[in-house]
């Protein structure tokens, strides 16, 4: 197998680094497909390291939920589950939905000129076809609101649904105008905090989770 250009890391933990973020970028890039197995030798050798880091790496790939450890099987790319998407979709729009309606409640003008600045960027970025840079821009969306809500710990909960789904979310986001109609879902959203209506923003939050939902299942059953 070729060996990974470029990578001269310095000290342990720069390895195990280096080696986390190469192979979270081959698999959210869709170069390492789900369902692929990891082989910590064959890792090792392709990055010119031990099998150390690569553990390592693989460990905190786990608990970010872009693998899983299968027994006597070993690391495999996080495989699409049907069942696991609806539900996380559906605890989101619950969980989301009250972190906007206390939002709403403390948000101020540095909220709301945050959230403005996004959609504009992300509007750039579909233009761009920058994928992996719209994403971020997705999730920050959602950090900035469920943040703004004041609860450490209900932010702490979303934040974990939402890396749960960033290997679902990536394979949705290739359907075509997905993002497109997930930017559309957050100008709603918007649009409803400056309008000060919580149950124009829930109704756009749920909407916009069932939408996510919808393009995954149907790209994931395609």
């Amino acid at each position: 197998m070729k060996k990974a250009a470029n990578l001269i890391p310095q000290g342990p933990q720069a390895i195990r680094k280096t080696a986390y973020d190469y192979l979270r970028g081959k698999i959210l890039c869709g170069e390492i497909p789900p369902s692929s197995r990891l082989v910590e030798l064959h890792l090792a050798r392709e990055l010119d390291v031990s099998r150390t880091p690569v553990r390592e790496a693989l460990h905190l790939l786990e608990q970010e939920g872009l693998v899983e450890s299968i027994p006597r099987v070993g690391y495999l790319v996080k495989r699409i589950d049907a069942n696991e998407v609806a539900e996380i979709c559906e605890i989101r729009a619950v969980n989301e939905s009250l972190a906007a309606r206390w939002a709403m409640k403390r948000m101020g003008a540095k909220e709301i000129e945050a959230l403005k600045h996004n959609l504009e960027a992300a509007e750039q970025f579909i233009k761009s076809g920058n994928l992996e840079s719209f994403i971020e821009l997705d999730t920050r969306f959602h950090q900035i609101i469920i943040w703004a809500s004041g609860s450490s710990r209900l932010a702490g909960w979303c934040q974990s649904l939402q890396e749960r789904m960033l290997l679902y979310r990536m394979e949705t986001f290739r359907s075509p105008g997905a993002a497109r109609e997930a930017l559309n879902a957050h100008g709603e959203i918007f649009q409803g905090i400056l309008d000060d209506d919580p149950s124009k923003v829930e109704n756009a939050i749920h909407e916009h989770m069932a939408q996510g939902k919808r393009a995954l299942l149907g790209r994931w059953s395609n």
